[in-house]
């Protein structure tokens, strides 16, 4: 495999991206640092960390050795190994892809916007509503007013597309721009807090509750691909290897993801451990009754 380049705004959070990406821990790559970054003044002349990544020579070979050994077309099918009994219920753990959002600590209002922030859009459990809400549409003018006010004092040009779904609720927010790397920010933590500021602002001027959405570059998607195709490899690699995999710390939404991707899966499961900001997720091997 080529090496590939990742970026990020420091060297560490460019190898978490590299490992991300392409489904092995950090310990797993091989890497040439291009450029360590800068971080200018204030934020202000910012570059980049730039790395060079590739899995090392024994993981590559490892994934060579399952692609040769994968069912080709044509193929007859190898003997499968004998079926384990029934596997046992589900051990508690299991649960985590309920997890909670972390409890908010402010009140009233607040606690359903922490809620939403934490929770992050999962269409999955999104509410549904029998009639549209009766929202004045003054609600965007405002909206738009407060975000060009903001990006004014980040120095960033940015063109504001606001759409207001009355039956769901929600505010969709899509924001396009030069810079838009700078919105997104380390993982998409500066594009979160965003959306937490604007769902604190449009909430205390609107009568009914509105979910925020807020994007750029058709970031959600993308990342939500990607920690897909991430939790897809790993747990692959868990079943060959029987062995359980920690992944790097992620925000709940994230975590939530793995989770979600994984929750069907016969012969492997996922819990979270740890703290936040440092919460993982780990992906293990089921247990089977022999």
């Amino acid at each position: 495999m080529e090496f590939r380049e990742f970026s990020g705004k420091t060297v560490d959070d460019a190898i978490i991206e590299a490992a991300t990406s392409l489904g092995i821990a950090s310990s797993e790559l091989e890497i040439e640092i291009v450029n360590k970054g800068t971080s200018g003044f204030l934020g202000l002349g910012s570059k980049p960390a730039v790395i060079k990544a590739k899995p090392k020579q024994e993981v590559k070979d490892e994934i060579d050795e399952i692609l040769a050994t994968a069912k080709k077309p044509g193929q007859k099918k190898a003997k499968s190994a004998p079926k384990p009994a029934a596997a046992p219920a589900p051990e508690k753990v299991e649960k985590s892809f309920e997890e909670k959002p972390a409890k908010a600590e402010v009140k009233n209002d607040f606690e359903k916007v922490e809620k939403d922030f934490s929770s992050n859009y999962n269409e999955d459990k999104r509410e549904e509503f029998l009639e549209p809400a009766e929202i004045d549409d003054s609600i965007i003018d405002e909206t738009r007013a407060y975000l060009e006010q903001l990006f004014k004092a980040m120095d960033l040009e940015a063109t504001i597309e606001i759409s207001l779904d009355k039956m769901t609720r929600t505010m969709n927010i899509d924001v396009e721009g030069p810079e838009m790397g700078i919105i997104i920010g380390k993982r998409g933590q500066t594009l979160d807090s965003l959306q937490y500021l604007i769902s604190l602002f449009v909430n205390r001027k609107c009568d009914t509750y509105l979910r925020i959405k807020l994007d750029t570059e058709n970031y959600r998607e993308r990342r939500r691909e990607t920690l897909e195709n991430l939790a897809k490899n790993i747990a692959f690699k868990v079943k060959k290897s029987r062995r359980s995999f920690t992944l790097e710390p992620m925000n709940p939404y994230e975590r939530r993801i793995i989770h979600s991707t994984l929750q069907g899966d016969k012969f492997v499961a996922t819990k979270s451990e740890g703290e936040e900001p440092n919460r993982r997720v780990v992906i293990y091997p089921k247990k089977f009754n022999k």
